[in-house]
């Protein structure tokens, strides 16, 4: 199985950690390990480096094959911007079915944190099995421990299934309140979404075509080019055709033959500062201290980062302090997914120095 990880994510809400020359998926946050070395170790064990691709922007080539050394150099599919899962997705199956017409792909987020690495690698068979067997498109689902907001939904057939833990999606439902998620949780059918998908790469390609014909016909225009010379050249001249679309918009919820792999092992998107607290190992504080330069005094469940600055606290308590290069961010513990919003408001102000 060919095996895609997205890695061209900016990381907005791992500000200030997270800046355009060194996003999220390139930060040590739950590991010695960065994110997306943890990920392609983890496809390792499912297919051999050979049939594992990365797509990325192409600012990010030269980082990214040093932090994955055995990533083959043709194995780099190069995104000319950022336009969301669905030109992403697009675009590595086009190559891929060039080089494979019967190929089955695998997608996987580059920031994702999975433990139970067995129960892991037999849910991906219980899906290729899906996808292959029943020219199906399969997507992951996370039982949920509590009633996130933060999370997409999956709902699925309880009396339709192909296979044991294999079922019929029903919907999709976008990220709920927090009555509508404990009602999710009580009706008993209700998934986290968690981004992860397999199908045929040629089964994708036909439902991009279907319920995103623009994309597709872009990408017919790009399949004969695929491995000539101005190749980059003429993807750079139809990305700017192409819209910002996510694959679960654009194809999954409009899509017929959809299932859902229930799946079984540990999973967290690791989504904010605030999943990183819940994570990490807390002191007789309930604090997670990192850098040998913070301080803290009566300071109870806070998170507090410093990468060479010192950061004293006094009498203070549910707090989110991250330091990194020439920004600091103060946050109130549950608040942490507005990072987002600040990052984007420096953006329109043209603070680039601090991106």
């Amino acid at each position: 199985m060919y095996l895609v990880i997205m890695a061209g994510g900016v990381g907005k809400r791992f500000w200030p950690r997270s800046r355009k020359h060194n996003p999220k998926q390139f930060l040590n946050i739950v590991s010695d390990d960065s994110m997306l070395k943890l990920t392609f170790d983890r496809l390792k064990k499912i297919s051999p480096t050979d049939k594992i691709y990365v797509v990325a922007g192409e600012h990010l080539r030269e980082k990214i094959h040093k932090e994955l050394k055995e990533l083959p150099e043709d194995n780099y599919i190069s995104e000319p911007s950022g336009k969301s899962t669905a030109p992403c997705i697009g675009l590595a199956a086009n190559l891929i079915h060039k080089r494979d017409p019967d190929a089955v792909i695998g997608i996987f987020p580059a920031d994702h944190l999975i433990r139970d690495l067995a129960r892991f690698e037999e849910c991906v068979e219980k899906g290729r099995q899906a996808a292959l067997n029943n020219n199906a498109m399969v997507t992951f689902g996370i039982r949920p421990t509590r009633p996130a907001t933060g999370y997409g939904y999956i709902q699925y057939n309880q009396s339709d299934k192909i296979e044991e833990g294999v079922y019929k999606v029903k919907t999709f439902a976008e990220k709920p309140d927090i009555n509508t998620a404990q009602k999710f949780l009580e009706h008993g059918n209700f998934l986290w979404n968690s981004g992860m998908f397999i199908w045929q790469a040629e089964t994708i390609l036909k439902e991009i075509d279907q319920h995103l014909p623009d994309l597709g016909h872009s990408l017919k225009k790009l399949y004969p080019e695929i491995g000539k010379p101005d190749y980059q050249e003429k993807l750079e001249e139809e990305w700017g055709t192409i819209r910002k679309e996510s694959i679960d918009y654009g194809v999954m919820e409009k899509a017929k033959k959809v299932y859902v792999v229930k799946s079984n092992f540990t999973w967290n998107d690791v989504g904010s500062w605030d999943a990183v607290y819940e994570l990490e190992e807390k002191d007789e504080n309930k604090n997670v201290l990192k850098g040998e330069n913070v301080k803290a005094v009566d300071t109870e469940s806070c998170y507090i980062y410093s990468d060479g600055q010192l950061i004293s606290t006094i009498g203070v308590k549910d707090l989110v302090i991250v330091q990194e290069e020439n920004a600091t961010i103060i946050a109130k513990r549950g608040e942490t997914e507005k990072v987002k919003k600040l990052v984007n408001r420096l953006r329109c102000e043209n603070r680039d120095e601090y991106l």
